[in-house]
């Protein structure tokens, strides 16, 4: 092959991969799952209340499988996240660092994952225990959201 071909093959590659990147970047951008807000627990009630949302906390442990699934297989997916970053301020916290023992303490939390639906103002308002599909997920959002009445 002449240095011609070799120049335009590399090109072409280079042109590939450039496209290849902008299309996996925009597909990260709109297919979006949950965003857990980062930040206190103080800072997360005031965000609540300033967006008049309940909160919902993943109180999670580092060593725990089930944990680890829900972060790479559950709350990443678009269907999730469209419903829990409109409806809730989602918080994710080690509930055995910084502030998650004294948190743990308070919501009685033993199991992991234990998931939170809290009003601005601290008042728990749901508990559900374990792993879940989206579509479980989904179902514990919705039963919550029929009881504060949005």
């Amino acid at each position: 092959m002449g240095r011609l071909t070799i120049n335009l093959m590399k090109k072409a590659a280079k042109q590939i991969t450039l496209f290849l990147y902008c299309s996996f970047a925009f597909n990260s951008v709109t297919a979006q799952g949950i965003i857990f807000f980062e930040g206190t627990w103080e800072a997360v009630l005031i965000e609540a209340e300033s967006q008049n949302k309940p909160i919902f906390l993943d109180a999670y442990a580092s060593w725990c499988g089930p944990c680890k699934y829900m972060d790479a297989m559950v709350f990443p997916k678009q269907k999730l996240g469209e419903y829990y970053n409109r409806h809730f301020i989602n918080y994710k916290l080690d509930m055995e660092k910084g502030e998650g023992p004294q948190i743990a303490k308070i919501y009685k939390v033993g199991s992991y994952p234990t998931f939170l639906y809290i009003e601005s103002n601290g008042r728990l308002i749901h508990r559900a225990i374990g792993a879940k599909s989206v579509e479980k997920m989904l179902l514990e959002a919705r039963k919550v959201k029929s009881t504060t009445g949005d």
